[in-house]
């Protein structure tokens, strides 16, 4: 189970009151009555209520005497392959960003319950592969997933800016003797995207 203070945007530490306005701000957003006759209707249907549930569940957790924290034994974990949202993709992110994508991309195979944040990190992971067309895939998906989430958004902005024609960027087989000049602004303009995406300061290609 994803932890439902992640869904809410607030800490475990967090007041009931400011729960009560976390919880009221994304339902605002995400009203049935802000969506008619909107493609977007669905997905803004499936945030509602995943907000509605992760409200509930912190509810039921202050109320059962356990100071109101979520144990991340709750979620998924362990033999059958799942984990707990919050704990795992954190753990992801800091390997994609030490540049341990082999580690970061089993930790994502590993996941059964997909959601958005699980396709923008695995479009990271093929993004550094050089697998850029899968990587768009994935951004497209976690953006249909997430339509509001400016992380997703501004990652599939720069995979849709064409400046990447090859899925397999990294591959040149018109070049054996070495990498030319335009692969290596290639490649730093792809470090640059990466780790701008990961929160980190990069050099860009002039």
């Amino acid at each position: 189970m994803k932890n439902p203070y992640e869904i809410l945007g607030v800490s475990e530490n967090a007041s009931d009151e400011e729960i009560k306005k976390a919880y009221r701000k994304l339902a605002k957003q995400y009203h049935p009555d802000n969506y008619t006759d909107n493609p977007l209707k669905d997905l803004a249907d499936e945030k509602m209520k995943e907000v509605n549930e992760a409200y509930d569940t912190i509810q039921k957790l202050r109320s059962s005497g356990s100071n109101g924290s979520f144990n991340s034994n709750n979620g998924r974990s362990g033999t059958n392959g799942s984990y707990s949202g919050e704990s795992v993709y954190s753990r992801i992110r800091r390997l994609i960003s030490a540049g341990r994508i082999g580690e970061a991309e089993t930790m994502l195979n590993g996941i059964s319950d997909r959601n958005a944040e699980w396709h923008f990190l695995m479009s990271l992971v093929l993004y550094r592969k050089g697998w850029l067309q899968d990587a768009r895939n994935e951004i497209n998906i976690a953006c249909q997933m997430d339509p509001y989430n400016q992380e997703y958004r501004s990652f599939q902005q720069r995979m849709s800016g064409g400046a990447y024609s090859s899925p397999y960027s990294g591959m040149n087989t018109n070049n054996a003797g070495g990498c030319s000049g335009c692969d290596v602004c290639q490649a730093l303009l792809c470090a640059d995207c990466c780790c701008e995406c990961m929160g980190g300061d990069c050099i860009r290609c002039c």
